[in-house]
C-alpha cells in the first residue's frame, strides 16, 4: 500500500488540485452568473426610467408648442 501510495502520490495530488480547480471555476461561473442577472435587471431600470423622462420632455416640449401657437396666434 505504501509502495502504491509512493508511485502515484503525483498523480493523487494533480487530481485533487483538479478538483480543487473545478470547484474555483464553478464558483466563478455561478458568481458571474449573478452578476449579469444584476446587470440585466438594472439594465430594465434604466430603460424605465429613460422611458418616463423621455415621456415627460415630450410632454413639456408638447405644451412649450402649444403655448407658441397660442401666442402666434394673437399676435395675428
Amino acid at each position: 500500500m505504501l509502495e502504491t501510495l509512493k508511485d502515484y502520490w503525483a498523480v493523487l495530488v494533480a487530481f485533487v488540485g483538479a478538483l480543487g480547480w473545478l470547484w474555483r471555476l464553478e464558483a466563478r461561473g455561478l458568481s458571474n452568473e449573478k452578476e449579469i442577472r444584476r446587470l440585466w435587471t438594472q439594465r430594465k431600470e434604466d430603460l424605465a426610467s429613460a422611458k418616463e423622462s423621455l415621456d415627460a420632455t415630450n410632454k413639456m416640449l408638447t405644451e412649450i408648442r402649444t403655448d407658441i401657437k397660442k401666442l402666434l396666434g394673437k399676435r395675428e
